[in-house]
């Protein structure tokens, strides 16, 4: 039985996790954030993401998102494979990085554990998609994910964080990072 989850309904919107490897705390830095939300608005803009929540944690992302071209597997994979190497890259030339060394060996440690890496692996290889199927599955997962930073302690209402798209649903503020709001 494979332990792939899949993307079923081609046109749907979903909402995912993904993580970077071992959970570490990549982003706590504004480098690192910007890589993120510089690549979601690129993908909004050139290929076709309608990002409806986001939610950037330090060790992983949530999204609710659909594909208007219909392939929201390779889009994924896509942002997840240029995020990855962008951020090993702004890792490796950040001289500000006081965790720099480890965090390299860490990605190295997973890569060689990982067939599919060629050198470092970043992101955990599982998404598992859950398909949007109706309002009460998209407000479960809105809470969710708005939520998180809530949950984690970080800010005590979701709309004060920084990297959530709580602040575009609830004040209007698509400074960081316009949504989809359909």
């Amino acid at each position: 039985m494979s332990r792939k989850y899949k993307f079923r309904e081609k046109g749907g919107a979903y909402f995912i996790s993904f993580a970077v490897v071992n959970w570490i705390d990549v982003f706590t830095r504004e480098i690192y954030f910007s890589c993120i939300i510089d690549s979601l608005e690129f993908c909004r803009k050139h290929k076709e993401m309608e990002i409806y929540e986001y939610c950037i944690m330090p060790s992983h992302i949530h999204l609710i998102f659909r594909s208007s071209f219909e392939d929201p597997s390779d889009l994924i994979r896509d942002f997840k494979g240029f995020t990855s190497k962008k951020l090993l890259k702004l890792i490796e030339e950040n001289q500000q990085e006081s965790r720099k060394e480890w965090l390299l060996w860490m990605f190295e440690r997973a890569g060689k554990k990982n067939s599919n890496a060629s050198k470092r692996q970043f992101w955990q290889q599982n998404n598992k998609p859950i398909e949007i199927w109706s309002l009460k599955v998209f407000e479960q997962k809105l809470n969710y994910i708005h939520n998180n930073p809530v949950v984690s302690g970080f800010v005590i209402d979701q709309i004060d964080y920084k990297y959530s798209s709580a602040r575009n649903y609830g004040n209007g503020d698509h400074t960081i990072l316009k949504i989809d709001l359909n």
